[in-house]
């Protein structure tokens, strides 16, 4: 059995007979104005989240999913490590309903609560760090000091130290960021060309607007003209019409009247 599931054993097992926990009735119990009590159940529930998140990358198999989740573990440490100085501040505001030994056993908890995030196993502590916390025994030296004033005194550089799998993954990171940075430059590259384009199509088309306006008004004018011609043209051709028809009526009387002198002259 893995530390992970021990550790799950046993919060199931606390889970299951927490109500017989009179000191935990107690701050259940205790005034709505315990800003204390409201804020160490969030932290135990952003642990047990913690832990869950440790274990999904625990029994991960795809190495990038598994690098990510425990980064996401390392995140969620800090953070509730910036918030334990907070958690001491109201461990020693007095409460209505508590006495002051509550008040040291709540300051004693937050005092272990350091201690408890850094046990979440998050890639960077090893194996026999992480069964050490487990056990409850103490690490040679202390990864953060907290003072009764609340403020963190020191933060150990081994919590900030890369693992392998995480330098690997950040590595990847790096060279897909830098290769998708490279193809967006490309397509912005691309994307200007076009740009520039549209714009000297636009610049030329709005040189050639008083030209195809020019060709148009031209063309109106030509349309005009032609209409007008063909208009005189076909008055032309009924005139001359008319004037051959004239002239072959007068020839043909003419024609007529010869002959019909011709006949006169025969017949006397």
């Amino acid at each position: 059995m893995s530390v992970i599931d021990i550790l799950f054993r046993v919060d199931e097992i606390c889970k299951k007979y927490e109500k017989y926990d009179v000191e935990k009735q107690r701050s259940t119990n205790a005034s709505p104005d315990d800003a204390f009590a409201r804020l160490y159940t969030s932290f135990d529930s952003q642990i047990d989240l913690a832990l869950q998140k440790a274990e999904m990358a625990a029994r991960e198999t795809n190495r990038a999913a598994a690098v990510a989740m425990k980064a996401e573990v390392r995140r969620l440490k800090a953070r509730l490590l910036e918030e334990v100085p907070k958690l001491q501040k109201l461990a020693l505001k007095k409460v209505k309903g508590i006495s002051q030994e509550e008040l040291a056993i709540r300051n004693d908890i937050v005092l272990a609560l350091p201690e408890r995030i850094q046990a979440i196993p998050d890639g960077t502590n090893d194996t026999s760090a992480a069964k050490s916390r487990v056990r409850g025994g103490l690490s040679s030296s202390k990864i953060i000091t907290i003072d009764s004033d609340g403020p963190v005194r020191s933060v150990s550089d081994s919590f900030f130290q890369q693992s392998e799998e995480s330098s690997q993954f950040r590595n990847e990171y790096e060279m897909r960021k830098i290769k998708q940075d490279q193809g967006l430059d490309i397509i912005s590259e691309g994307l200007d060309t076009l740009k520039n384009l549209a714009h000297d199509m636009n610049e030329e088309l709005d040189r050639q607007v008083p030209l195809v306006d020019e060709i148009e008004t031209k063309v109106d004018k030509a349309t005009y003209d032609l209409k007008n011609t063909n208009v005189r043209l076909k008055e032309t051709i009924t005139k001359v019409r008319s004037t051959q028809n004239f002239c072959i009526d007068i020839i043909l009387l003419f024609v007529i009247l010869g002959i019909a002198s011709y006949l006169y002259n025969i017949l006397q």
